[in-house]
Order: C-alpha cells, then sequence, then structure tokens
C-alpha cells in the first residue's frame, strides 16, 4: 500500500508557477509525481505508482463505454509527470494552474492515496458548503464503523 496523505497546507506559488509540496510529504514524492485535473476545479496529485495504479484500472474499464472514453481523455491529456527540485517544489503547468484558478494563495489537502491543490478562496466556498453534509453523511457513507 501507497503513502496516505493527510492534512491541510497553505503554500503560495510563486512567479514562475511553482509550489512547495508539504515538508511531510517531499520524501514520498521525491522520485517524481503526476499532477491532472479533478472534480470540483482541483488539482490531483498522484505519486507514480498511485497514478500506475490508477492508469491499470482504467485500461480494464470498457472503451465502448463514452463516460470511460471521456473521462479517460480528460484525465490524461491534462496529466503532467513533474519531478520536485531540492527545495521540493513543483512547477504546475499554465493550463492546470487556469483549470483550478490557482494564482498566489493555494490549499493543498492530504485526500487519502492523493494529494488536491486548490485555490484557497475555492476551498473554502467548498468546505463551508460541505461540512455540514459531511456531518449528515456519516452513517450513510461509513455505516458502523463511526
Amino acid at each position: 500500500m501507497g503513502p496516505m496523505f493527510l492534512g491541510t497546507h497553505q503554500p503560495r506559488l510563486d512567479d514562475k508557477g511553482r509550489l512547495f509540496l508539504p515538508a511531510k510529504y517531499r520524501e514520498e514524492l521525491a522520485e517524481g509525481l503526476v499532477i491532472t485535473k479533478g472534480q470540483e476545479r482541483c488539482l490531483y496529485v498522484f505519486p507514480v505508482e498511485e497514478f500506475q495504479r490508477i492508469t491499470e484500472a482504467l485500461s480494464t474499464a470498457p472503451v465502448t463505454a463514452k463516460a470511460v472514453r471521456d473521462y479517460s481523455r480528460v484525465f490524461f491529456a491534462s496529466a503532467s509527470d513533474e519531478t520536485p527540485d531540492k527545495q521540493g517544489r513543483i512547477t504546475i503547468p499554465q493550463g492546470l494552474r487556469q483549470y483550478a484558478g490557482l494564482e498566489r494563495d493555494c490549499v493543498v489537502i492530504g485526500a487519502n492515496t492523493r494529494l488536491e491543490i486548490w485555490d484557497a478562496q475555492a476551498w473554502d466556498t467548498y468546505l463551508n458548503a460541505q461540512e455540514q453534509a459531511f456531518a449528515d453523511l456519516s452513517e450513510e457513507v461509513l455505516p458502523g464503523i463511526l
């Protein structure tokens, strides 16, 4: 099983579109990662091994299913493989920065097997809208566990 990503971090993009990865995850991501479009206008950051696992899962999905084709096209066409520099920074390509509305203040959240990068204001808006739903859904999503 790969790394588990947790927590909320608030790095800033520099003028060159670079972002410092949270220090606690730099070692796990030092060999490389893949950034791609995520849902709700955030970016997904996967360790290479996790991205390969998803690639394998999608390759077994039926290409006759339009939803699989549509998802795969956007997911892979927007993907960018990156290797952090010695300071733990990654460059986020311009197209991905535009998609997620990233300009300066960002939020990097741990989302189990991936990190997500959000514009800080977009994250605050999303979180405020979801916190009550989170409380309401615990029994439905994790029955008998929590």
